[in-house]
């Protein structure tokens, strides 16, 4: 099969499940949040509004780097079907990109104007975003302009949360602008683990991953560790990932309970996903193994939040 047949494959399907690509480029995507619409509907929030001050309605959940260098067994995404990565000759500008991002969420919200649940005060608030989570799809640091771009939402008034699997250490040490939160997804406790769960695309994935964490603490902005906990998989050892965490040094950390959803569905059970209390214990578990100490949770995600 040719190559823009598997890429039509792929936009078809990233459009079913409510991703919009946009650029001409076609490496950056935006898609509504689940808490976007609880948000304007219902008035709920997600804990990142509870805890980072980022309000629901105004946030932009999107992506300027459909690649990933991973391909980690829980995660609900759809796979890029490319493993070479981002062609750096045939990238979009940063301005480009946001201006594009913005447009599109104002059309997908389109809709809910009509919609007598919704808050319309919130629905007008809501056509200008004001907290961009770089954590949609793929992993944003691998966009070469990286620095540029968080540099220009931040120009705009935005906070900017960057999430990353930590496979690209030399991409953290390059940074130059900091993001408002810094997030390294951290979802195993050892190396046999790694292999097994996140499906690294380069040999020495885990030595890499190693390499990010050691950088985390050299950042003055506010850098988070998620652990994604699935049942049966890497829900175990809490302390190992201590080792790692205290490697860190974090300011916070998220212990966040795995949802089959998605593409998950097809590599995992029913029974993989832990309860609301079972992360509580875990989070009680990496606190007896660490300096930090629980703060609060938020049940509707099944996540826990841990300070210092």
């Amino acid at each position: 099969m040719s190559e823009s047949k598997i890429q039509k494959k792929f936009l078809d399907l990233y459009y079913k499940q409510g991703y919009r690509i946009v650029g001409k480029n076609q490496h950056s995507a935006v898609k509504i949040c689940r808490w976007t619409k609880e948000s304007l509907r219902h008035n709920r929030f997600c804990f990142k509004e509870k805890w980072y001050g980022v309000e629901s309605h105004r946030c932009l959940q999107c992506t300027v780097s459909l690649s990933c260098l991973n391909r980690c067994i829980y995660c609900w995404r759809t796979f890029h079907p490319f493993e070479r990565g981002m062609d750096i000759k045939k990238i979009d500008e940063p301005s480009g990109i946001i201006d594009e991002l913005i447009r599109t969420q104002r059309l997908l919200l389109t809709g809910f104007k009509g919609n007598i649940k919704v808050d319309k005060k919130k629905w007008k608030e809501a056509q200008n975003p004001t907290n961009a989570a770089l954590s949609l799809i793929g992993d944003s640091i691998l966009y070469p302009k990286i620095s540029e771009l968080l540099e220009e939402f931040h120009k705009r008034g935005f906070s900017t949360f960057l999430v990353t699997k930590g496979t690209s250490p030399e991409k953290l040490k390059t940074l130059e602008v900091e993001p408002t939160n810094l997030y390294i997804s951290l979802c195993v406790p050892d190396k046999e683990t790694y292999m097994r769960v996140d499906h690294p695309l380069v040999k020495d994935g885990w030595k890499r991953m190693n390499e990010s964490l050691e950088l985390m603490k050299s950042f003055s902005c506010r850098t988070v560790i998620r652990l994604t906990l699935v049942k049966g998989l890497n829900m175990k050892d809490p302390e190992k990932y201590a080792k790692l965490i205290l490697k860190a040094e974090p300011d916070f950390l998220e212990p966040k309970g795995f949802v089959r959803v998605g593409e998950s569905q097809k590599r995992l059970p029913m029974e993989s996903m832990p309860f609301h209390e079972e992360i509580v214990d875990f989070a009680r578990k990496l606190s007896k193994f660490t300096c930090y100490e629980i703060k609060d949770e938020f049940k509707p995600s099944r996540v826990v939040l841990l300070g210092k």
